[in-house]
């Protein structure tokens, strides 16, 4: 049994980690594949490891650690579906445009719409267009993660709202942004810009 937790504690470190890393660690403590993944079923039967998608972990101990920074959770959002950036009401929120609470972070992937619930926290991935797919940039720090600009944020959240801006005339998005309590005014000039310019692009493709 000391291989077994020898094989935890070597875990406990890692942000997240794939099978393929327990299987290097336990060849590392002359363990058989087998063996690993009778430890795998046990570490998720008594909640010492959590899945995050199938074949990707996080142990208890590192995610209690690391549970309350923002940063950590936009990291994972990265790493559970890629490619992807935090946007919508996450990115709002790190932006302090608005004061919701929220309950998942969401995501944008080229991919299809996909959510994942975890014991780490709830994931929504909403599926744009390949060309729509921009306007992100990379945050580096403890847990580096890519996430929407103020402008596209807003925009993603809006897109996504209004079914792809269906029925929605482009006069009345301001109103709409009222309507959902985001404090555009706290954005720079410069990014208020930005977002008009973008929904204005939008409607005239």
């Amino acid at each position: 049994m000391k291989s077994k937790k020898n094989l935890l504690e070597q875990l406990k470190p890692l942000p997240h980690f794939g099978k393929s890393t327990v299987y290097q660690f336990g060849k590392q403590l002359g363990l058989k594949d087998s063996t690993v993944n009778t430890y795998v079923s046990r570490f998720l039967k008594y909640k010492e490891i959590f899945q995050l998608k199938k074949g990707l972990y996080v142990t208890a101990d590192f995610f209690e650690k690391n549970r309350n920074d923002a940063s950590y959770s936009f990291y994972l959002a990265n790493v559970i579906r890629t490619p992807s950036y935090v946007s919508s009401w996450a990115a709002l929120q790190y932006y302090n445009l608005t004061t919701e609470a929220i309950r998942s972070v969401t995501s944008v992937t080229p991919k299809v719409t996909r959510d994942y619930q975890t014991k780490a926290g709830n994931f929504a991935y909403q599926s744009i267009n390949k060309k729509l797919f921009s306007d992100f940039s990379l945050v580096k720090g403890k847990f580096d993660f890519f996430i929407a600009s103020p402008p596209k944020a807003l925009f993603d959240l809006l897109y996504f709202r209004t079914n792809q801006f269906r029925g929605v005339p482009a006069e009345k998005i301001k109103a709409l942004v009222e309507e959902l309590r985001i404090d555009i005014e706290e954005m720079d000039k410069e990014e208020q810009t930005k977002f008009y310019a973008m929904i204005k692009k939008y409607f005239h493709e």
